[in-house]
């Protein structure tokens, strides 16, 4: 699990780095790389459709590929410092761990869903480019219903810390 952990990890981390730094080579530098962007995207019509748009839609697939990165981050740090106690399942850092994978979860499903609407409004206005699911910023309603499912899990993590400290006082 650790192993495979720090594989996702490493990948996402990766992909992050690809959006960011193509992000900032073509504002910066050249922006004839918007034609064969990062994961062989073609975003040169929004390129000339605008400029602006163009950096919109990479800031959101850039935000999402990050905080992607950031939840496999938490997940490789728990298991190495092996929080993961079976004896006492019931620990603080399990549960601030859980609350911070629904947040991140939560800001992953907004930013897809912030970036899909915008996308789809680029498109309205007849801008010929690529589908959705080539950006990889779709999928939002799924991270949401993630973050409400680990919200929920984090809230009963949280009455079980209570109930097991309660329980160790006693004894």
């Amino acid at each position: 699990m650790h192993i495979l952990s720090w594989i996702i990890f490493i990948g996402l981390s990766i992909d992050a780095g690809g959006f960011i730094s193509n992000t900032l080579y073509a504002l910066l530098v050249n922006a004839s790389i918007v034609s064969h962007f990062w994961g062989y995207l073609d975003l040169s019509a929004i390129y000339q459709y605008d400029h602006g748009h163009f950096y919109a839609i990479t800031i959101f697939m850039s935000i999402v590929a990050l905080a992607k990165a950031i939840m496999f981050y938490l997940i490789v740090k728990i298991l190495h410092n092996k929080k993961l106690n079976l004896i006492q399942p019931f620990n603080k850092e399990l549960g601030n761990f859980i609350f911070n994978l629904s947040y991140l979860a939560l800001l992953i499903g907004l930013f897809s869903n912030w970036g899909e609407n915008y996308f789809q409004w680029i498109v309205s206005k007849g801008v010929k480019t690529l589908d959705m699911h080539s950006l990889k910023i779709g999928g939002g309603d799924i991270w949401l219903f993630m973050s409400v499912t680990l919200f929920i899990i984090a809230q009963i993590f949280k009455k079980g810390i209570e109930i097991q400290s309660e329980n160790d006082l006693t004894v």
